[in-house]
């Protein structure tokens, strides 16, 4: 196995297309399907499904390459840290959807411990996302907001990533409405 494979199923995993990923890659599409064929060999999985509608993601091929992802950004981290100029610096990454309280207390994090040492990040996006971000070590934390709704697929989409919700604080709903929407509504 090799970085390079690494990246050829990720590429594939990615658009989800055998073509479209040979042309990312900058690689023949015989040569791009031979290299995951040797893959999948050596490892005794099959990562994709083939059909001439595209690709499709096997389960073993979903816990490969969820490993694979995590191997890569392990490697990128290695690189940038002993090729490029050895003082590059810490990489903090947090991934949300838009909470203006998670946006505040990010800035408070960036004031008490910013500066030249880490370099920040801030990501939002949506609920499936970010616990893929965090699953795939590319946010340090992720910040959900858990429902009675929601609590069963959120909880079970951290377990199939092997992932620990802790939880932060508990809030009774509130519900905001501007002036304007009032206002109208008073006028009927």
């Amino acid at each position: 196995m090799t970085l390079q494979q690494l990246k050829y199923v990720i590429a594939v995993a990615d658009t989800r297309n055998i073509t479209e990923a040979s042309r990312r890659v900058f690689i023949s599409q015989p040569s791009l399907t031979a290299a995951i064929r040797e893959l999948e060999a050596e490892m005794g999985i099959k990562i994709f499904l083939r059909s001439n509608k595209g690709v499709t993601i096997t389960n073993d091929g979903d816990e490969f390459l969820s490993y694979a992802r995590q191997v890569l950004d392990q490697a990128n981290l290695l690189e940038e840290r002993y090729k490029g100029s050895g003082c590059g610096n810490t990489i903090f990454s947090v991934s949300c959807q838009h909470y203006s309280f998670a946006v505040n207390a990010f800035v408070d994090v960036i004031r008490q411990f910013g500066g030249n040492e880490y370099d920040f990040t801030l990501r939002e996006t949506q609920t499936h996302e970010i616990i893929e971000d965090v699953a795939h070590l590319k946010s340090e934390v992720g910040v959900l907001y858990i429902s009675r709704r929601n609590e069963n697929v959120i909880k079970k989409l951290l377990r199939k990533n092997n992932l620990v919700f802790d939880p932060l604080f508990t809030t009774a709903l509130h519900v905001f409405i501007s002036k304007k929407i009032r206002l109208q509504k008073n006028k009927k």
